[in-house]
């Protein structure tokens, strides 16, 4: 196995477990990362952009998703382009989101770190 191919399965498991983290571990606890002004979960992140709780468990379900099976294209890499491109839509609409109601540019880092990742990892897996 090259480099190239054990920083694309790093990449898959940091972007993977990150958003599983996020969704699952995080998602009822405030961090500085978070939309708005001091929500303390993902649905109160939501609201503030003028976005429903429904709407949150769709984007909830499609990012969990889209992680397990990115990590899941370590192994089936004809998943890659699937979990990765995925993600990369979602967390561009994050970082819509965060630009739409003017929040500090430090809160779109994780999004826009998260898809540049998941750019390497299309790029190298076409």
């Amino acid at each position: 196995m090259e480099l190239i191919e054990y920083m694309i399965i790093a990449l898959k498991i940091i972007v993977g477990l990150s958003i599983l983290n996020v969704w699952l571990l995080q998602a009822h606890k405030p961090t500085k990362w978070r939309g708005g002004n001091n929500v303390e979960s993902i649905i109160k992140e939501f609201e503030a952009y003028g976005l429903s709780k429904q709407l949150c468990y769709v984007v909830g379900f499609l990012k969990i998703s889209f992680a397990c099976i990115l990590i899941a294209s370590i192994k089936f890499e004809y998943l890659t382009l699937i979990g990765s491109m995925g993600l990369t839509t979602l967390l561009l609409g994050s970082v819509i989101m965060h630009l739409k109601v003017k929040d500090a540019l430090y809160k779109s880092f994780p999004a826009a770190l998260f898809i540049l990742m998941n750019l390497v990892i299309i790029f190298f897996s076409l």
